[in-house]
């Protein structure tokens, strides 16, 4: 009798483990099952499939435009690291300006391109937001870091695909479809305003416009213009500088100016200190312009730091179309529509702040300092 209680109890403490074991130790079908469904694919845009969580709860950005967009679709809270030059507060970059408290914490992942890889690993994010990659080297570098790369286009511009495209990209891998829309509503809504406003203007009738001080690779003075100007394309104005067949921006002639006499100037503040010193040595060949003489010269605040800086573009968008259209643009008051878009764009009011830097939407006149 003993003998067979013996027995019976072996059997079943080993019936009882098994069924333990089975218990704690899922097959390795059931782990498959439960790791896929933790996963989504998202199509990037070099085209490549990323396997990337179903919630992503951190990043890392890498590249132009990555940390600005992420900002624009209010996902800060997402990001570990940023790219070293973005711990220098500019207000030329109203999006890092406003976050300047919370981005100067976050560790350096990169910086002009160059990625900070043990840095990266250490911070272990779920994907890597980058814009500096082709598809062969997006593959390349999550192979190396082993987490998931989706690439956003380069932007230098504000109403193109490539914007949208990132906006609805980051609206899916950052489960923000609901702002990625709002976004896109609100730039297709402001360039239907804008091409209303001046879509029965005709050519001839259009003043001839030019910009100098344009900011590229440095600042440049009186000389430093741009084709395809993108506050002048979205209001349609005639922009001279288009007439060299040149694209973006480039040094001019400055006596091709003269000859064109252009009947409303525009100046960056960036080339503030060149135009002045040049006006110094020359002030002769600035007051022979008839804008200058008739005081129709006009400030744009610099857009292009790191790339284009939309919420800058589109304030500046305004100012310029006021100034050009006045007629067309009556209603609008530069000031008060630039705050609308910065806090459409970075949460809060942000002219003021420009205003009391030096920056502000007005008339100017060129060789006083206070410009």
């Amino acid at each position: 009798m003993k003998r067979m209680i013996a027995i019976v109890l072996l059997v079943l403490f080993v019936f009882v483990g098994c069924t333990s074991k089975e218990n704690r130790e899922p097959s390795k079908e059931t782990s498959q099952s439960t790791v896929e469904d933790s996963l989504r694919i998202v199509t990037d845009a070099t085209g490549r499939n990323v396997e990337i969580p179903q919630h992503v709860e951190s990043i890392v950005c890498v590249g132009v435009g990555t940390l600005r967009f992420t900002t624009y679709m209010q996902a800060t809270d997402l990001v570990l690291g940023i790219e070293e030059h973005e711990h220098e507060p500019a207000l030329e970059k109203p999006f890092n300006y406003v976050n300047k408290d919370f981005f100067t914490t976050l560790p350096a992942t990169g910086n002009n391109g160059e990625t900070y890889d043990e840095e990266i690993v250490k911070l272990s994010p779920d994907v890597i937001m980058a814009s500096t990659f082709d598809k062969v080297g997006a593959d390349a570098y999550q192979k190396k870091t082993g987490i998931p790369v989706i690439v956003i286009p380069l932007i230098d511009t504000v109403f193109d695909e490539g914007c949208y495209n990132t906006l609805e990209l980051m609206g899916e891998v950052y489960d923000k479809k609901d702002r990625a829309e709002e976004l896109i509503t609100y730039f297709k809504g402001i360039e239907e305003d804008l091409n209303n406003r001046v879509k029965d203007i005709k050519e001839e009738d259009k003043p001839t416009v030019y910009v100098g001080g344009v900011s590229f690779k440095g600042a440049h003075g009186f000389d430093g213009t741009e084709a395809n100007y993108a506050p002048f394309e979205a209001v349609g104005a005639k922009n001279l500088a288009e007439e060299t067949g040149q694209k973006g921006p480039f040094n001019i002639d400055m006596e091709k100016v003269l000859q064109w006499d252009p009947d409303i100037i525009f100046l960056d503040f960036s080339g503030k200190e060149l135009i002045n010193e040049d006006y110094a040595k020359n002030a002769d060949y600035y007051n022979s312009l008839t804008a200058v003489k008739e005081d129709r010269v006009y400030s744009q605040i610099p857009f292009r730091f790191n790339a284009v800086n939309a919420e800058m573009a589109l304030a500046d968008t305004y100012y310029a179309g006021k100034m050009i259209f006045p007629e067309q643009f009556k209603d609008i008051d530069p000031a008060k529509k630039a705050d609308e878009i910065f806090e459409m764009m970075l949460g809060t009011k942000y002219y003021d702040t420009l205003r009391e830097n030096g920056y502000e939407f007005r008339e100017i006149k060129i060789g006083e300092s206070n410009w």
